[in-house]
C-alpha cells in the first residue's frame, strides 16, 4: 500500500475534509505500484465507507463496507457490521438493520458492542418490538466498555412504559440519574421520569420530576408531558385521586442518532481508533409483588391436637386403642414434618416446576401457572419479554412459606442469554407466578 496516499487522505479526514479524504483512499486502492500487505484492502475500503458515511451517501458506505469485509484478511467484522446497519437504519431500513447489528455483537472479536446492542435496541422500536428492543438496551447498559450507559437506561425506560410497566421504568431513569450527562439530556430523563410516576399514580413525585425537567428555563415539555404534568399538578392540588396518565408520548426518544451528528462517534466505528474504555457497573432496578396469603394451622394447636389424642389414650387402654394412638402420633409427625417443609417454602407442584412450565410456552402457560387475580391483559404484558426455552436454566430459588423469587436464563433464537426473576406465591400447597421481570445480576 502506497503509505503516503494513505497518511495524506487521512489527514484530509481528521480535518474533515471528507471529499479530499475520499480521492486519496481511492488513489491509494488504485495505485498498484506498491503492493498491499493483509488486511490492507479491508482498511481501505473501510475508509471509504467512512467518507461516504460523512458526505450522507448511505448507499455507497454500504457497499464499500461490504468489500472490507470480504477481505478476509481484515479483522474488524463487528464494526462493519455495526456500520453497515447504521447506514441502513439511516435509509429506514429497520430489518436490514437489525439483520447487521445483530452479526455485528455475534463477533466476539468486536471490542464495542454496546455501539451495535444501541442501534439493534432502536431498529427493534423502529418495528414495533418493545420487549427485544429492552433487551437490546440492557446488554447495551451492561457492556462494561459502554462509556455511556445513561443513553442505554434513558431507552430500556422507554422500552418499559411501552410494556405499560411505569414502576421498571421509573427504576431505569432513577439508575441512569447515576451517571454524568449533558443537560438537556437531564431535562429529558426527568420529563420522561415525570410521565413514568404520573402513570403510576404517584402524582407529588411527577411534580417533582417535571418541574425539574424545566427548572433552568431550557426545556420545552412535550404536548404529552405538559398534559401529564397539568393533571399531576391538578391532583396535588385538590388531594384526589388522578385520573390515569396520558401515555400517548415521551419527552425521551431513543438516544443516538444512527445517522446524526457525523462527529459524534457513539455510534460509528471508525476502524482505527483504539479504544480505553471505562469501567461502569450495570444496571438494574425492578419492582418486586407480593402475597399476604399463608397457612393458618399452627405448631401450638398441634401440640394441643397431640396431647388430647394422649388424654385419651390413657382412659383407654386396650390393644386397639394403642394401635390407634400409635397411628395418629405418626399422622401427626407426618403433618408435624409438612407443616415445618411447608414454612421453608416448599411445596408441589415446585417453583422450579412451575417456571419451567412458563417457559415451555409463555404464551399459553397463563390460565395454569399464573395467581388467579391477574388479568389476561397483564399476564399478556408479562410474558411479552418471556422468550421460550423448553431447557431453561434455574439460577436459584429464594423460598419462604408465603412467596418465593426463581432466577432463570433462557436462550434466545440467536443463542444469547436473557436473566429473569420470577415471583411466586402461595397456591394451596403449590406455587403461582405474581409477576416477571427482566432480571440483571449486577443489582445484587
Amino acid at each position: 500500500m502506497n503509505t503516503s496516499l494513505f497518511e495524506q487522505a487521512t489527514i484530509r479526514y481528521d480535518n474533515k475534509d471528507y471529499r479530499g479524504a475520499l480521492r486519496g483512499y481511492t488513489a491509494c486502492l488504485q495505485d498498484t505500484s506498491v503492493p498491499f500487505s493483509l488486511g490492507e484492502v479491508g482498511l481501505i475500503y473501510h475508509r471509504i465507507g467512512n467518507c461516504l458515511v460523512k458526505l450522507k451517501n448511505p448507499q455507497e458506505a454500504i457497499q464499500a463496507y461490504a468489500q472490507a469485509a470480504s477481505d478476509a484478511a481484515y479483522s474488524v467484522k463487528g464494526a462493519l457490521q455495526n456500520n453497515i446497519g447504521m447506514a441502513y437504519a439511516s435509509l429506514r431500513d429497520y430489518n436490514n438493520a437489525k439483520l447487521h447489528f445483530q452479526q455485528a455483537v455475534e463477533d466476539p472479536t468486536y471490542d464495542t458492542p454496546y455501539k451495535a446492542y444501541m442501534g439493534l435496541g432502536n431498529a427493534e422500536l423502529k418495528l414495533g418490538n418493545s420487549a427485544e428492543a429492552g433487551v437490546a438496551f440492557r446488554e447495551a447498559a451492561l457492556d462494561e466498555g459502554n462509556p455511556d450507559p445513561a443513553k442505554a437506561l434513558l431507552n430500556l425506560g422507554i422500552c418499559f412504559m411501552a410494556l405499560d410497566r411505569p414502576q421498571d421504568a421509573i427504576a431505569s431513569y432513577q439508575s441512569a440519574q447515576e451517571f454524568d450527562m449533558a443537560p438537556d439530556t437531564s431535562n429529558r430523563l426527568h420529563a420522561s421520569m415525570g410521565q413514568a410516576y404520573a402513570a403510576d399514580g404517584q402524582m407529588e413525585e411527577a411534580v417533582k420530576a417535571f418541574e425539574a425537567a424545566i427548572s433552568d428555563g431550557t426545556y420545552l415539555l412535550s404536548d404529552s408531558a405538559s398534559v401529564d404534568y397539568q393533571r399531576a399538578l391538578s391532583a396535588v392540588a385538590h388531594m384526589s385521586p388522578a385520573a390515569d396518565a396520558d401515555m400517548s408520548g415521551f419527552d425521551v426518544t431513543a438516544e443516538g442518532d444512527y445517522y446524526g451528528d457525523s462527529d459524534d462517534p457513539f455510534f460509528y466505528d471508525e476502524g482505527y481508533e483504539e479504544q480505553d474504555p471505562s469501567q461502569y457497573p450495570g444496571f438494574v432496578g425492578a419492582y418486586a409483588g407480593n402475597d399476604d396469603r399463608f397457612f393458618e394451622t399452627t405448631d401450638a394447636e398441634l401440640e394441643a391436637l397431640s396431647k388430647n389424642l394422649a388424654k385419651k389414650d390413657r382412659k383407654r387402654r386396650n390393644i386397639g386403642l394403642k394401635v390407634l394412638v400409635v397411628l395418629i402420633v405418626l399422622v401427626v409427625i407426618a403433618l408435624g414434618a409438612a407443616i415445618f417443609g411447608y414454612t421453608q417454602g416448599y411445596g408441589w407442584p415446585t417453583q422450579e416446576a412451575v417456571a419451567k412450565q412458563l417457559f415451555q410456552d409463555p404464551e399459553g402457560a397463563g390460565g395454569s401457572v399464573f395467581i388467579d387475580t391477574l388479568s389476561e391483559e397483564s399476564i399478556k404484558s408479562m410474558c411479552a419479554p418471556v422468550v421460550t426455552d423448553s431447557d431453561v436454566a434455574i439460577d436459584g430459588v429464594n423460598k419462604s412459606m408465603t412467596d418465593s423469587v426463581v432466577y432463570a436464563t433462557a436462550k434466545t433464537a440467536e443463542g444469547g442469554d436473557v436473566t429473569y426473576r420470577i415471583n411466586m406465591v402461595r397456591d394451596l400447597v403449590g406455587w403461582k407466578v405474581s409477576s416477571i421481570e427482566l432480571y440483571f445480576p449486577s443489582q445484587s
